[in-house]
């Protein structure tokens, strides 16, 4: 990662400048102007937005309810709504001020067909990057996500890069057994990036009708309660990616300026905003403002000195007890 010497917070990503280590998660903003509504808001204080997870053709969502709020978080199974593909191509996109921040599109898909097309689409378009959101079930294999397993997270990646030379990053599921091995497989697939973690499956139960207060029965759980796993897992595919120069957004329950310095800390080289968006429209701004008082204090350069400097303490001794 390099750095503008006037701006401590600015890091390269794949190729792509970023103005702040900081990067809008998809499902939180919409197609990317949905905040520039709230007063004091810019797209100007982040590196980049993810917009809406896209499919090949239009999707109404799930049944309701779709979003709780749980202790620490929030569960949502929203359903990859969307207009389709050649709407957001041909009558969204060119709204967008580019100017102001990259955007990065986000490809679903119930297929690896979906996946390719979808692709090939935002190929042909002012898109800055692609992020492939593997956690989609695969309508082929009875519904398996395609991220749950590597050998097929690899297929998906493997397709996306036969029609693009844009950025990939690939998004990980934190619901799998070993994301090294998954991390591996989509990088000899020409994964560029990472994004990790995308969101832990959960439920709520309504005790009165005892049943899923969310339609879908189950949903993704984000916020504050899963950034532990977040932390872990980001520095555990930092452990696979930093021999190969692969950068990695962090994201999984950042809401101060002390979350974001963990997860550069654990390896990534930016950050992803997501939930706390909800509740503090600026929260991006205050974020900024305390990763350049902490540079400051601790007199670091630039942010990209942070990335993966953690220091591990010593495995305990056998037989502890632990």
């Amino acid at each position: 990662m390099t750095s503008e010497t006037n701006n401590p917070l600015a890091v390269e990503f794949c190729g792509m400048h970023f103005q702040t280590p900081l990067v809008l998660l998809s499902g939180c903003v919409g197609f990317g102007e949905e905040y520039t509504r709230v007063e004091g808001y810019s797209n100007a204080d982040v590196g980049a937005v993810c917009l809406k997870g896209t499919t090949g053709e239009k999707r109404l969502g799930n049944a309701p309810h779709r979003i709780y709020e749980t202790p620490a978080g929030m569960l949502n199974a929203i359903g990859l709504q969307n207009p389709g593909v050649h709407k957001v191509v041909d009558e969204i996109l060119p709204t967008l001020d580019f100017s102001e921040t990259r955007f990065i599109a986000n490809v679903s898909g119930s297929t690896i067909e979906e996946y390719e097309d979808v692709t090939r689409k935002f190929d042909d378009s002012p898109i800055d990057a692609i992020e492939i959101n593997i956690s989609c079930p695969n309508v082929k294999e009875g519904g398996v996500a395609f991220g749950n397993d590597p050998e097929m997270s690899a297929r998906v990646v493997e397709a996306c890069r036969r029609v693009t030379d844009k950025p990939l990053i690939t998004k990980l599921s934190p619901n799998q057994t070993d994301i090294q091995r998954n991390a591996r497989l989509c990088i000899e697939a020409g994964s560029d990036a990472f994004a990790v973690i995308n969101t832990l499956m959960g439920m709520a139960i309504d005790i009165e009708s005892r049943s899923p207060v969310i339609g879908n029965n189950q949903g993704g759980l984000s916020g504050p309660a899963i950034k532990p796993v977040a932390l872990l897992e980001t520095h555990q595919v930092y452990q696979v990616c930093r021999d190969h120069g692969i950068p990695i957004i962090g994201q999984g329950g950042v809401t101060t300026p002390n979350d974001a310095i963990e997860f550069l800390i654990a390896g990534a080289s930016a950050v992803g905003i997501g939930t706390a968006l909800f509740y503090d429209p600026l929260i991006c701004r205050k974020i900024n403002d305390g990763i350049r008082d902490y540079l400051q204090r601790h007199e670091i350069p630039t942010v990209g000195e942070l990335t993966g400097t953690l220091a591990l303490n010593s495995p305990p001794q056998r037989g502890c007890g632990c």
